[in-house]
C-alpha cells in the first residue's frame, strides 16, 4: 500500500474475485498446468487444501484480537528527540499553509470576496496544506543525506556476526507465477548459504490461489522447490481452502500454527526481492534491539521494462530517498509499515497485532484491508519500536507495467486506506498511529479535493468574464456582484506554489547530481537533468488522470462499492491503442468538454488549464505509449545506478527465475516425473 508521501505512484488486471470457495479462471501469469498433477493425499490436518506433508511441525502462537476502542497504559519504550523535527514539518506546514490563505484572500478579495470565492478559498487551502506537509518532510529529509549521514532510526549491524534466534522468510502469494516465486526463493537461499547463515532462515509459501487445477499445479511446482533446496534450507508449502481475511488472514494463520518457532519473520511480495546480508543484517538488528517490534526497509524499484515503470524507477531513486528519509526523521521509532520487505518480531506481532473485523459491510465494514498501516500502528500501541531503514541495500520490489494496472491496484488501496477513518477516533489509537492513519485517508480523498477546487475555479472563471447568470449576495444588492481578481497578485501566488510543489524534484536532483560526481560518472549530470526533465513532464501528464480516477474510487466508496481483491499482474504486456482509449474515455472526454470551455470563454484561460486538460485529453494515447517498452534513448535517460550495475541477489533471480520456467515445463510434458519427485519430498 502506498504510504502518504512516497513518490507519486503511476497500479492490477487480471482476475477478479472474491473470498468464496468458487473455482475461478487462473490470473495472469499463474500456471496453467492441469497436466502436472501429485499424488493423492491424505485429509488436512488442518484447513489446508495442500499436502500436510509440505509443512513441519506446528508451533502455536495465539494471537488474540485487539479492541483498538481501549486504551492501553503508558509504554515507555520511545525514543527521545522527536518533538522538533515533528514540530517542524507540522508547524512549518501550518505556518506556510496560513500565509497562503492570506494571499489567496487578498487576491479574491480584490473587490469584495463572493461566497463560491470562499469556497475555492478553502478547497485550494486544504490541498496546499497536504502538498507543504509533504514537501517540509522531504526537506527534514534532504538535510541528512546531503550531509552524508544515514536516516536510520535504529542502528543496523553488518551481516558478520553470528545469529541466535531462528527467522522465517514469509511469501503470502495469491495467482503468483510460481517460477518467478521459486526463483527468488532459489537465489535468497544461495546468498544466505554463501553467507553460513541459511540454517538460520526457513521459508513458507503461504498461498491463498484459488481453484483446484491451479493449485494442483502450483502445489507441484512448490513441491519440486522443496526437494531442489532440501540440502541448503528448509521450505514449506501451504494453500489454504478460505482465504479468509486476505493477505493479513493469511500471516495470522501462519503465526497461530507456526509462530512459535520464530523469533521474527520478514514478509515479501510476490514482486520482493532481498538480498543475502539485507536479510542478515535485519535479523541481527532486532537481536540487538529488543525493543524493536518492526524495521521496514525501503525497497529499490527494478526490473521494469516499460517506459511507465522507467519512469517509476527513476522518480522512486531519485526523489525517494530524501521522502524515506523524511519520514523517519518525524516518526522515530513510531513509523509506519507498508507491508512487505519488513523484519517483525513474532512475540510482538502476535500479543498485539490481532486485526478486529469492522462492524458493517464493505467498504467501510469487514475485514481491514490496508492492513499494514493497522499492524504498525498496534505494534506502536503495545510499546513496541516501529522502525525505517533506508540505508539498507539489496531490497527490490517491481511496479506495474502500464497506468491500468496501477489505477486497478490503486483502487483497492485507495478502500484500505479511507477504512482506516473507522479507526481513527478509537480511544485506544495512539497519537502517531492517527497521523499515518489520515494521512493514508487523505492522499487519496485529496484527489477529490483538488478536482473540487479546479471545477470550483472554472466557474470563477466563467463569472468573471460574465458568462455565467448572474446572482446577488445580498437581498438588498440591486447590480450583482462579479467576482473580480487581482491578475499580478495571482501570478506570484501561482509561482510560490509551483515552487513549494517542485521543491521535492529539486532536492532529489541536487542529491542525485551529488552521487554522481561522487561516482565520477561520464555524463551523470546531464543525465540526472535530462530525466528530472523528462520523468516531470510524465508526472504532470498524469497527475490528473490520477485526480480523476481516485476522485471516482473515493465517490465509489463512499457509496458502498467494494473493490474486491484481484491477482496482480506482474510482467509487462504492451496494451493495444484501442484497449487504452476504451479505458480512458471517460478522462478524454472531460478534458475535451474542459478544453472547449476553457477555449471560448477565454484562451488565456485555457492556457492557464493546460497542464490538467493536456493530460486528460492525451491519457489514452498516454496509457498505450508508457505501456510499451522503452525505447534505447528513455532508457538511458531514466536508468538508475541500480539498472547500470544489477545487484547480485537480481541476476541471481532472474536466472534461478529463467531455470525453474523450464524445469516446470518439463514437468508439465512429464507427469511420472512430477509424481516421482512430489513422493520423495513427502517419503522425505
Amino acid at each position: 500500500m502506498s504510504e502518504a508521501g512516497r513518490p507519486v505512484d503511476f497500479g492490477e488486471l487480471a482476475l477478479s474475485m472474491d473470498e468464496s470457495m468458487n473455482d475461478k479462471e487462473p490470473a495472469v501469469g499463474a500456471a496453467d498446468s492441469s497436466s502436472m498433477p501429485v499424488p493423492p493425499r491424505p485429509e488436512s490436518l488442518h484447513h489446508d487444501a495442500s499436502d500436510p506433508a509440505l509443512l513441519p511441525e506446528p508451533a502455536p502462537l495465539a494471537m488474540p484480537v485487539q479492541d483498538f476502542s481501549e486504551r492501553r497504559g503508558q509504554v515507555s519504550r520511545r525514543q527521545g528527540g522527536a518533538s522538533l523535527p515533528r514540530m517542524a514539518v507540522f508547524l512549518g506546514a501550518a505556518l506556510m499553509t496560513a500565509a497562503f490563505a492570506y494571499e489567496l484572500y487578498g487576491v479574491l478579495a480584490f473587490v469584495q470576496v463572493t461566497p463560491i470565492q470562499l469556497l475555492f478559498l478553502v478547497l485550494s487551502t486544504i490541498t496546499f496544506a497536504w502538498i507543504s506537509v509533504g514537501t517540509l518532510s522531504t526537506a527534514l529529509g534532504f538535510l541528512p543525506l546531503f550531509a552524508g549521514e544515514n536516516a536510520d532510526t535504529i542502528p543496523i549491524p553488518d551481516a558478520d556476526g553470528p545469529l541466535a534466534g531462528r527467522t522465517a522468510l514469509l511469501f503470502p502469494v495469491y495467482h503468483e507465477e510460481p517460477a518467478r516465486i521459486a526463483g527468488t526463493i532459489s537465489a535468497m537461499v544461495e546468498e544466505l548459504a554463501s553467507l553460513g547463515k541459511a540454517d538460520a532462515f526457513d521459508i513458507f509459501v503461504l498461498s491463498d490461489t484459488r481453484g483446484a487445477d491451479v493449485g494442483v499445479a502450483e502445489e507441484a511446482a512448490y513441491a519440486a522447490l522443496a526437494h531442489s533446496l532440501r540440502d541448503e534450507a528448509r521450505v514449506y508449502y501451504r494453500r489454504r481452502i478460505e482465504n479468509t481475511g486476505r493477505k493479513a488472514g493469511n500471516i495470522k494463520d501462519w503465526v497461530e500454527r507456526f509462530g512459535g518457532a520464530y523469533e521474527t519473520f520478514v514478509i515479501l511480495d510476490g514482486d520482493s526481492i532481498m538480498s543475502g546480508v539485507a536479510l542478515v543484517r535485519l535479523a541481527r538488528a532486532m537481536e540487538s534491539d529488543p525493543d524493536a517490534g518492526l524495521i521496514q526497509t525501503v525497497p529499490k524499484l527494478i526490473g521494469g521494462k516499460t517506459l511507465l515503470q522507467k519512469l517509476m524507477q527513476f522518480a522512486a531513486n531519485v526523489y525517494g530517498p530524501p521522502t524515506a528519509a523524511g519520514l523517519a526523521f518525524w516518526s522515530r521509532d513510531q513509523g509506519n509499515y507498508w507491508g512487505h520487505n519488513a523484519i517483525i518480531r513474532t512475540e510482538a506481532f502476535a500479543s498485539a497485532a490481532g486485526l478486529p473485523v469492522l462492524p458493517g459491510p464493505a467498504p467501510f465494514g469487514g475485514h481491514i484491508l490496508s492492513h499494514d498501516f493497522v499492524e504498525a500502528m498496534a505494534l506502536q500501541r503495545a510499546g513496541w519500536g516501529v522502525h525505517m531503514a533506508s540505508s539498507i541495500e539489496g531490497s527490490f520490489e517491481s511496479m506495474p507495467p502500464s497506468l491500468t494496472d496501477l489505477i486497478v491496484r490503486d483502487r483497492r488501496w485507495s478502500q484500505g486506506n479511507i477504512q482506516h477513518l473507522a479507526l481513527i477516533a478509537r480511544p485506544g489509537v495512539p497519537g502517531m498511529g492517527r497521523v499515518h492513519l489520515l494521512m493514508g485517508a487523505l492522499s487519496y480523498i485529496i484527489s477529490a479535493v483538488w478536482a473540487a477546487a479546479l471545477a470550483v475555479g472554472l466557474v470563477l472563471a466563467l463569472q468573471g468574464q460574465q458568462l455565467l447568470p448572474s446572482y446577488f449576495t445580498d437581498d438588498k444588492t440591486l447590480f450583482p456582484i462579479w467576482p473580480t481578481i487581482d491578475p499580478g497578485a495571482a501570478m506570484r501566488l501561482f509561482i510560490a506554489t509551483m515552487a513549494v510543489v517542485l521543491l521535492p524534484k529539486v532536492l532529489g536532483l541536487a542529491l542525485e547530481l551529488k552521487r554522481a560526481r561522487r561516482a565520477r560518472e561520464l555524463f551523470g549530470a546531464a543525465r540526472a537533468f535530462a530525466g528530472v526533465v523528462t520523468e516531470t513532464v510524465f508526472s504532470m501528464l498524469f497527475a490528473p488522470i490520477m485526480m480523476m480516477t481516485q476522485t471516482s474510487s473515493v465517490l465509489q466508496i463512499f457509496l458502498g462499492r467494494d473493490a474486491g481483491w484481484k491477482a496482480q499482474r506482474r510482467d509487462d504486456a504492451a496494451m493495444e491503442l484501442g484497449e487504452a482509449m476504451r479505458f480512458h474515455w471517460p478522462h478524454m472526454l472531460v478534458g475535451i468538454v474542459v478544453t472547449v470551455v476553457c477555449w471560448e470563454t477565454s484562451p488565456g484561460l485555457l492556457v492557464w488549464m493546460s497542464p490538467v486538460v493536456l493530460g486528460l485529453v492525451l491519457s489514452g494515447p498516454l496509457n498505450w505509449l508508457t505501456s510499451q517498452n522503452a525505447g534505447p534513448a528513455m532508457t538511458a535517460i531514466l536508468s538508475t545506478p541500480v539498472e547500470r550495475s544489477p545487484a547480485s541477489i537480481e541476476l541471481r533471480t532472474l536466472r534461478h527465475t529463467d531455470i525453474w520456467r523450464d524445469r516446470l515445463v518439463a514437468l508439465q510434458q512429464e507427469p511420472d516425473a512430477t509424481r516421482e519427485r512430489s513422493r520423495e519430498l513427502v517419503a522425505a
